[in-house]
C-alpha cells in the first residue's frame, strides 16, 4: 500500500543503485530484460513484452514499468527473468537441446534451492507447453511422456520404473489431458522456522499412484505417503 503511494513511487525510483553485489543480486538489476510473469504464468513472452519495449512505447524507464507491475496480486506480483536460453527472444534453442540425444529432461534441482525455483512443475509445464499450447514447433506426446519417465529413469540405474509393464513399480499418473493447467508461482512460509519455498498448483491430475497407493486424487493429497529411499542399479 506505501508503495502506491506517488510521492515514495518517485523517491524510489529516483534512488541511484549503490548495491555492490554483483553476483546473484545483479540479476535484479536486469530490469530491461524482465517480463510480466502473470496467472497462468507465461513462459515464453515475445520480445515485445520485455519491459525494455514496454518502457519505450511508454516514455518511461523500465524500473517504473518493472515497479508498477510490482504492485499487482496486493504487492505479491512476481516478475520473470529468462537468463539463459532466451537470447532470441523464445525458447527455441531449449527445443533443439532437448531434442539431442544425450539429453535428459526431467531431473529437477528444487530441494537445493528450495525458495527460488519450483522444479516440481517442470512435468506439468512440459505436458501443457511443449505438447499441447506452444505456438509454434511442439513435441510429441509419447516423445514427452518417456522423456519425463522411463528415459530419466534408466539415466540414474532406476530400472524397475518408468514403463507400465508387469513385474515394475507402480507409479502412474492419470491425467485429464484437456483439463491440464499451472497457475502462477507464490511464495509460501511453511518450513520449519517458517522457512521460505516457492509453491506452484497444478491441475488436471485425476489421480497420481506410488507403489499402486493413491497419494492423490483430483489435485488433492490422500495423506497416503508410500515413498521411501531408493538407490539405482547400473546394469
Amino acid at each position: 500500500a506505501r508503495m502506491g503511494d506517488p510521492g515514495l513511487r518517485a523517491r524510489i525510483l529516483a534512488e541511484a543503485d549503490i548495491n555492490p553485489d554483483r553476483s546473484i543480486g545483479g540479476m535484479g538489476r536486469m530490469v530491461e530484460q524482465m517480463f510480466r510473469l502473470g496467472d497462468p504464468p507465461n513462459y515464453e513472452p515475445p520480445p515485445e513484452q520485455r519491459f525494455s519495449s514496454r518502457a519505450a512505447a511508454l516514455g518511461v524507464s523500465a524500473d517504473a514499468v518493472a515497479y508498477d507491475e510490482l504492485l499487482g496480486d496486493e504487492g505479491r506480483a512476481l516478475l520473470y527473468l529468462p537468463v539463459a536460453n532466451y537470447r532470441l527472444g523464445s525458447l527455441d534453442q531449449a527445443l533443439e537441446m532437448m531434442r539431442h540425444p544425450l539429453t535428459v529432461v526431467a531431473l529437477g534441482d528444487g530441494g537445493a534451492h528450495y525458495g527460488l525455483i519450483c522444479d516440481a512443475t517442470y512435468p506439468t509445464f512440459a505436458l501443457t507447453h511443449w505438447v499441447r499450447d506452444r505456438v509454434g514447433e511442439r513435441l510429441p506426446l509419447a516423445w514427452m511422456v518417456r522423456a519425463l519417465t522411463r528415459t530419466p529413469a534408466e539415466s540414474v540405474g532406476l530400472l524397475d520404473r518408468g514403463l507400465l509393464a508387469p513385474g515394475l513399480k507402480a507409479d502412474v499418473n492419470v491425467i485429464d489431458f484437456a483439463r491440464l493447467s499451472l497457475g502462477a508461482p507464490k511464495v509460501v512460509y511453511d518450513l520449519p522456522s517458517r522457512g521460505r519455498r516457492m509453491l506452484q498448483p497444478a491441475r488436471g491430475y485425476l489421480a497420481t499412484l506410488v507403489s499402486g497407493q493413491a497419494t492423490r486424487r483430483d489435485d488433492q493429497s490422500t495423506g497416503v505417503f508410500p515413498g521411501r529411499l531408493v538407490r539405482g542399479q547400473r546394469s
